[in-house]
């Protein structure tokens, strides 16, 4: 999201194509955050409270006893594996090739994110961005949405900003029920990513910043650790 938030609302939406998208307000307390390339970002590695936990249970139908949709501790969330990449797996050059800026900030990821994230992989490689563009679009949904699919949320959104990317329909993305479809919000980042000049050779801060146009540019490159890390494991 654009603005930065304390707390979680669970509050439930759904889109006419029934894609889940999650009305769930904030993460946690961003203080700290990166505010410039060399400024140190608080690492956020603190979940929902049960509350919002309920939410995303209730909006993904899954049963809250389900222990194969817990957060995972691995390479998603903490450091990362400096292995070499199995076959077919981008090398660590490939994802990032210019080294991340400022300090790195890291989320536990569930199974509901997750699977966003390889949504937004598979389209990536659809698109021609590659896997520095799959890093890039990672990144921007965990410090846009956290990897959730956002409904509207009320008197507290945005604008009208929604999904993993918090597009707005008043800005052209598209509708609500389009930009709330992981798919196609995926596609139209990635189509507005493809239009900047010279975005492979950008640090992904300033990439993610042409196409998204935030109040907050210097907070995508907090993400960029983690993102490459999903990717590896992903792809």
């Amino acid at each position: 999201m654009k603005l930065d938030f304390t707390r979680w609302l669970p509050a439930i939406a759904t889109n006419p194509n029934r894609r889940t998208a999650l009305s769930v307000l904030g993460v946690t307390a961003l203080a700290g955050l990166a505010f410039g390339p060399t400024a140190v970002a608080a690492p956020i590695t603190t979940g929902p409270h049960q509350g919002a936990v309920a939410a995303i249970d209730k909006a993904t139908g899954r049963d809250a006893t389900d222990a194969t949709d817990a957060t995972v501790e691995s390479g998603l969330t903490t450091g990362g594996s400096t292995d070499k990449p199995a076959a077919g797996k981008p090398t660590r050059d490939e994802l990032v090739p210019y080294g991340v800026q400022g300090g790195q900030s890291r989320v536990p990821l569930d199974n509901a994110q997750r699977q966003n994230a390889k949504t937004i992989i598979e389209v990536a490689k659809k698109t021609g961005v590659g896997e520095r563009g799959a890093v890039i679009g990672v990144a921007t949904a965990l410090q846009e949405s956290k990897l959730y699919n956002l409904g509207h949320l009320g008197a507290y959104n945005d604008h009208d900003s929604q999904g993993l990317f918090q597009q707005r329909p008043s800005s052209g993305w598209g509708t609500e029920a389009q930009i709330t479809d992981p798919e196609y919000s995926s596609a139209a980042f990635f189509q507005a990513l493809r239009n900047v000049n010279g975005w492979r050779d950008m640090p992904l801060t300033d990439a993610a910043q042409t196409v998204q146009v935030s109040a907050y540019p210097f907070h995508y490159a907090q993400w960029e650790e983690q993102a490459a890390d999903v990717v590896s494991q992903l792809w």
